[in-house]
Order: structure tokens, then sequence, then C-alpha cells
């Protein structure tokens, strides 16, 4: 059992623009978050994806490691992830229900790190945040994320 806390919420509106930080967000189910790229163009960014990626998530845990481990400083929004949480085990939530308030998610597979994250940031992060890059999520019931809300097991 955990329960954690939403600290951040990013959306990308385009490729390759600059991530948005939001308080409330609307979340879709089967869709994504509202005005995120994934979300406005749902087919595009899931060509030749068997897993649904509706929604990303980072442990804020993640971030301190890369700088107390690795000496690499970034900030949550650079790693372009939509929701940052404190006290959750993301990896272990692949193929399971979780709430963020009111909202119910599953995890459908690890969102490992990609060279356009490691070229974008200008940083060597791919092998320090291997199985350590957040989590994808499918929203399968719909409503609004805000910071600060619990996050807990469905």
């Amino acid at each position: 059992m955990f329960e954690g806390a939403l600290l951040a919420i990013y959306t990308v509106p385009s490729a390759g623009e600059p991530a948005v930080e939001h308080s409330t967000i609307a979340a879709k189910a089967g869709c994504g978050l509202e005005g995120d790229r994934f979300a406005t163009d749902v087919a595009k960014h899931t060509r030749g994806y068997t897993k649904i990626r509706a929604v990303s998530l980072i442990e804020e845990e993640t971030v301190a490691a890369l700088a107390r481990d690795h000496a690499i400083a970034v900030t949550p929004i650079e790693l372009r992830r939509n929701l940052l949480t404190r006290g959750v085990p993301l990896n272990h939530l692949v193929g399971r229900r979780f709430r963020i308030g009111e909202v119910l998610l599953e995890g459908t597979e690890l969102c490992e790190p990609c060279q356009y994250l490691a070229d974008r940031l200008g940083r060597p992060v791919l092998k320090p945040l291997l199985h350590r890059g957040g989590l994808r999520a499918a929203i399968l019931g719909s409503g609004t994320l805000a910071v600060g809300a619990t996050i807990r097991p469905a």
C-alpha cells in the first residue's frame, strides 16, 4: 500500500514545444489531458505502440536521484512527463489501477528514456533514467486532476 501526492501537472501542446505547467487540468477517459499533444492527436502518437500512453508520470525522487547520484541537474518540467509524483512506486503500477484524486488510471508500461529527451536536455540521462523514467498510464475515468491530490491504489 502507498499514499502519495501529485506535485505538478505539465502538458506539451505540440511536439517540440516547451511544456506548460498547470495547477488543475481535465483528464479525459480514453484520451488524455486536455490540451496535451497526446490527447489532441491520439492516432498520430499511438502508431507503432501496443500500449496506451495517454498520460506519463515521473517520481520526484527520480529527479532528486539524478542530481544526487549522477550530478545531472534537471527541473521536472524538462523531463517532459505529464505528472510529477511523490511517494508513489510507479514501476509497481504497470498493469495496476490507481487513483489520483477522483481520476481512475491504469499503468500500461514503463516510460523509458529516449534519445530525443537526452538530445533535448543536452545531458547524459539515458542510463541514469533506465527503468526510472516513469510510467505511462491510461485514463479510465474522467475528472479533474489538481496539484496536491492524493495518489493511492484503486
